[in-house]
């Protein structure tokens, strides 16, 4: 039994997924925050946060990696850790740091870095010569328009060092670059209270399906688990509202497209690790959209478990731990899974959401979540969805087609907005 340091988590999907991965497999962990009540505000319903479930609960100062790494060694003096990890990307660069200093397994810090940080992974894909958009990198506006003109619009302004979306924005003239911009510009600390960096990351617009690779990588050695389609709304934002494993690929396209998210890890140096490659598949091929060191959010581990038995959590941590984590693909019955999300029409109060009956008498729902009572915010990336459906197709790939049509079903009603007295 390994006992492992989880620094930081999503309070998401992840947060649920991995306590129970690494239980199941017979481990134990210790949970390290600089800010509990972070994970307190976020416990779901039925009982008390899974990060909870933790041997031991300590705080730090986690985002200030010159007092967290004697901090976390006079730990492992006292708790002997076996391995550390998160699944938050802010501190993924944290933790091959703190495995580094405490001579545990893991990716080198530097090939952890390139590949969550999107403008180094774009850098690093280009000298290895890998087809991808045309980009540059900026700082500050004049550069940032400049560079902009020289590349043509329209482009996708993107934040190098943000995740779920977030201020990821098509622009098609200067005054959306500039508007685009300057809301990125007033998002100078990022959800965890660390410092974002100025910098920009500019690139053409690559048009075709969206899809991901699921894939696992011991010791250099890339394992794919299979590709999962993606279904992107919201232009000029680029939010996912669904998806579905595995996607419905020929064998070439799949091949190509498996083959391409392994160069990336190549290109990237990520010899050891979970990864959820995104990419877009182009009438001149597969191209990368993003490298992401971690296994994917939005349920997508789910989807795979339901298809084919892979748990890419327990994965995650059998690797933090050292480990060779099992892959062997079983018959679970599903053929197909997905995923759809509920998205607010608009900002608001939302009082309730209607026609979850259907969900709760459908056989072939596994999963289902609504959010009732909650302010919501406008639909511009992932964080704000209103709920999910999962459902599997036990006969083919269908199973896209009915989470959608039941998300579809569902209906938002908004809290009344109070009269307003003149003062």
């Amino acid at each position: 039994m390994g006992h492992l340091l989880l620094i930081e988590s999503w309070v998401g999907a992840m947060s649920t997924l991995l306590p129970r991965a690494i239980g199941e497999a017979g481990h134990r962990f210790t949970f390290l925050t600089r800010d509990l009540h972070h994970y307190l505000r976020a416990t779901p319903p039925g009982g008390p946060h899974p990060l909870l479930s933790a041997e031991n609960v300590l705080t730090a100062e986690t985002n200030d990696l010159a007092e967290l790494l004697p901090r976390v060694a006079r730990l492992h003096e006292v708790f002997g850790f076996d391995g550390v990890l998160s699944s938050c990307d802010y501190y993924l660069g944290t933790v091959a740091r703190v495995a580094e200093h405490l001579r545990l397994p893991g990716a080198s810090p530097g090939a952890v870095e390139r590949a969550y940080r999107k403008d180094l992974a774009r850098e690093a894909m280009r000298a290895a010569g890998l087809p991808g958009p045309a980009f540059a990198v900026t700082e500050g506006w004049a550069a940032t328009a400049g560079a902009a003109a020289e590349l043509g619009y329209p482009l996708v302004l993107k934040p190098v060092d943000l995740c779920a979306g977030m201020y990821v924005r098509k622009v098609s003239d200067e005054a959306e670059l500039r508007e685009a911009f300057l809301a990125l510009e007033g998002f100078p600390v990022n959800a965890r209270q660390q410092p974002r960096s100025p910098a920009v990351l500019l690139e053409e617009v690559l048009v075709g399906e969206e899809v991901s690779v699921e894939t696992v990588t011991y010791r250099g050695e890339t394992h794919v688990i299979g590709v999962t389609d993606k279904s992107v709304v919201g232009d000029p934002w680029f939010v996912e509202n669904g998806h579905m494993f595995p996607a419905n690929l020929d064998a070439d396209l799949r091949r190509a497209t498996e083959e391409t998210a392994v160069a990336a890890l190549r290109a990237v140096g990520l010899d050891h690790g979970v990864a959820h490659t995104e990419l877009k598949l182009t009438p001149d091929g597969p191209r990368i959209v993003e490298i992401n060191p971690r296994p994917a959010g939005n349920r997508i581990t789910e989807l795979v478990r339901r298809v084919t038995g892979v748990d890419l959590p327990m994965a995650f941590a059998e690797l933090a731990l050292g480990n060779r984590p099992a892959l062997a693909q079983v018959d679970t019955g599903a053929r197909s899974a997905a995923v759809s999300f509920l998205l607010p029409p608009r900002a608001g109060l939302v009082d309730r959401v209607h026609g979850t009956e259907a969900l709760a008498a459908d056989p072939d729902v596994v999963e289902w979540q609504v959010k009732d009572g909650v302010q919501a915010g406008a639909a511009t990336s992932n964080n704000n969805y209103l709920g999910h459906v999962m459902v599997v197709d036990r006969h083919g790939a269908g199973a896209r087609t009915h989470a959608e049509r039941l998300v579809g079903g569902l209906r938002v009603e908004y809290a009344t907005e109070p009269d307003r007295c003149p003062a």
